[in-house]
């Protein structure tokens, strides 16, 4: 079973209530708790010892990767992040200096952002370290952003370089927060969401959820430098389709706005690279259009489980 299957399983008979605007499928969740103005949004992730950091990892890497993973999906709907909370699991063999240390990376991140930890819980956990984030933002109201609003004709757009992260981009990267919130305000994009398991697992979920299709054109994918310089192990453009953890913003809006958006974005964020990528297309799947023609995409972006 893979992961997608086993979320498909678990997640489709799920109990809500009147809160929930958007449950599970989409980057946050959103609920109407009646603050005036404002939906809430709600997320929550996780890192691994052995599968998002290695022991090697500066704690304080370690810190703020864990909670920049929650920002980028809050910034996935355009929103600001209000306050978290901090499950941490530890061998019983913890060093406690290196936790605060841990803390030290997540607190500087967390002051950043506007973000408030105001509790947590510990437990031990044999197999290794895991902290767990929950994480609440706000986003005003009729202005949260899903994945489902995709349609034909639309320009795909996404923000920096993809591929190679493990070169170090996953430890340091910087949630598209403000970008995301630019764009909400200043344009009328159809989707969104951030991009961490690689732009060919997670454009798929925006093709579904919005019932359309997507031709990209290869020349046109940004491939990131460290990806080049890691040809050897893997073609730098397979690379920027499946290595995960870019943590960039996939969206979508109007091609008639794409010349628009370009010229503005280039002003307001000019050391943030902005790429066209495809186009939206009816019926179903991912193609990639090379010098040969149209080619289907047959392989999926990082997924955990797989054998």
């Amino acid at each position: 079973m893979t992961e997608f299957d086993l979320i498909a399983r678990l997640t489709k008979s799920l109990p809500g209530n009147a809160t929930v605007l958007t449950g599970a499928g989409d980057d946050c969740a959103v609920l109407d708790l009646g603050v005036p103005g404002h939906l809430v949004l709600f997320k929550t992730d996780a890192v691994v010892a052995g599968v998002h950091f290695t022991p090697a990892t500066p704690p304080e890497q370690v810190g703020r990767k864990a909670l920049a993973r929650c920002l980028s999906d809050i910034a996935a709907m355009a929103g600001t992040p209000t306050a978290a909370l901090i499950t941490l699991a530890l061998p019983k063999d913890f060093d406690a200096g290196h936790v605060a240390r841990i803390y030290d990376g997540l607190n500087e991140l967390a002051r950043q952002t506007g973000v408030a930890i105001v509790g947590g819980e510990t437990t031990t956990n044999p197999g290794g370290m895991l902290i767990s984030i929950a994480l609440l933002g706000t986003v005003p109201r009729g202005s949260q952003l899903l994945r489902s609003g995709a349609k034909v004709g639309d320009a795909i757009f996404v923000t920096g370089e993809l591929g190679g992260s493990l070169a170090g981009k996953h430890l340091d990267f910087t949630p598209r927060l403000a970008e995301a919130r630019w764009l909400a305000e200043h344009f009328a994009l159809h989707s969104l969401m951030d991009l961490s398991d690689g732009l060919a697992g997670d454009l798929p979920h925006i093709l579904r959820a919005s019932g359309v299709g997507a031709e990209l054109l290869k020349t046109t994918v940004p491939v990131s430098r460290a990806a080049k310089l890691r040809a050897a192990e893997k073609p730098p453009f397979v690379a920027a389709l499946t290595d995960g953890e870019d943590f960039e913003l996939l969206f979508t809006l109007a091609s008639k706005e794409a010349v628009k958006l370009v010229d503005a974005w280039k002003a307001a964020f000019p050391a943030v690279k902005l790429s066209c990528i495809g186009r939206i297309t009816k019926g179903s799947g991912l193609v990639i259009r090379d010098r040969h023609g149209l080619l289907p995409l047959n392989g999926g972006g990082y997924e955990h489980f797989r054998g």
